[in-house]
C-alpha cells in the first residue's frame, strides 16, 4: 500500500513556468553565433532539460565555458520579457500550500535564476526549499537533488512525488524512489515523456490535487 503523498517536488522550467520561448531563443542566439545556419528551432529542443554545460560540452569541449557564458548573458537579458505563466499553475500551487502539502523546486538551473523565475511569476512565497544546479554535485537524473530537497523538507521518498516535463525528472524520481508525474504540456511531446513510464501524466496542473487526494487509499 502506498503512503499518502504529502510532498511535491517540482521541476521549474517547462513545468511550473513557461520558459520554452526563453530557452529556445537563448539556444538559437548561441547557435547562430557559433554555428550560423546549422540549427533550427526544432534542432535545439534536444538541448532542453540537461544542464547547459552538458549540452555545450557535447558540441564543443574547447569552447564549453565560453558558450555557457554567451547563453547566460543573453538569457538573463531577455528573461523577464519571455517567461510566461502556464494555465492552472498558480491556483494549484496555492491550493497545495493551503492544504499543508510540502513543496520544493528541484531544477537543473542555477539557484539565483530559479528564484528569479519564481519571483517573476509570484510563486516564490510558496517555496522555502529550492535546489538548483549549484546546490549539488550531481544533477538530475541522479537522486542527489531530490534527496537533498526531501531532507530539507523533512520528508521521505515514499511520501513524495516528482513532477516534471523532461525525462531527467522522471528518471530522477525513479532513482530517488518517489512517485512521478509527467506534464502533458512538455515541449518534447507527451509520448516522449510517457516512454519513461511516469506513474501519472498530468493533462492539467489541477490533476495533481486529485492524485494527492487518492494517494493514501
Amino acid at each position: 500500500m502506498n503512503k499518502r503523498i504529502d510532498t511535491v517536488l517540482f521541476d521549474l522550467d517547462g513545468t511550473l513556468i513557461n520558459t520554452n520561448e526563453l530557452i529556445i531563443s537563448s539556444f538559437m542566439h548561441v547557435m547562430d553565433h557559433y554555428y550560423p545556419g546549422e540549427y533550427s528551432r526544432e534542432d535545439v529542443l534536444q538541448f532542453m532539460g540537461p544542464p547547459l554545460i552538458e549540452s555545450f560540452q557535447a558540441l564543443n569541449p574547447e569552447k564549453t565555458d565560453e558558450m555557457v557564458n554567451f547563453y547566460r548573458a543573453y538569457n538573463q537579458k531577455v528573461h523577464d520579457e519571455l517567461v510566461t505563466p502556464f494555465e492552472g499553475v498558480d491556483e494549484t500551487v496555492k491550493e497545495l500550500h493551503k492544504r499543508g502539502i510540502k513543496m520544493a523546486i528541484v531544477s537543473t538551473k542555477r539557484h539565483e535564476m530559479v528564484l528569479r523565475g519564481l519571483k517573476l511569476m509570484k510563486l516564490d512565497q510558496y517555496f522555502d526549499v529550492v535546489i538548483g544546479l549549484d546546490d549539488v554535485e550531481h544533477a538530475k537524473p541522479h537522486p542527489e537533488p531530490l534527496n537533498k530537497a526531501l531532507k530539507a523538507l523533512g520528508s521521505t521518498a515514499d511520501q513524495a512525488i516528482m513532477i516534471g516535463d523532461n525525462h531527467h525528472d522522471i528518471e530522477g524520481g525513479h532513482n530517488a524512489g518517489t512517485r512521478t508525474a509527467g506534464v502533458a504540456w512538455t515541449s518534447k511531446g507527451k509520448e516522449h515523456l510517457a516512454a519513461y513510464k511516469p506513474d501519472f501524466m498530468l493533462e492539467e496542473m489541477s490533476d495533481l490535487l486529485n492524485i494527492i487526494e487518492e494517494s493514501g487509499s
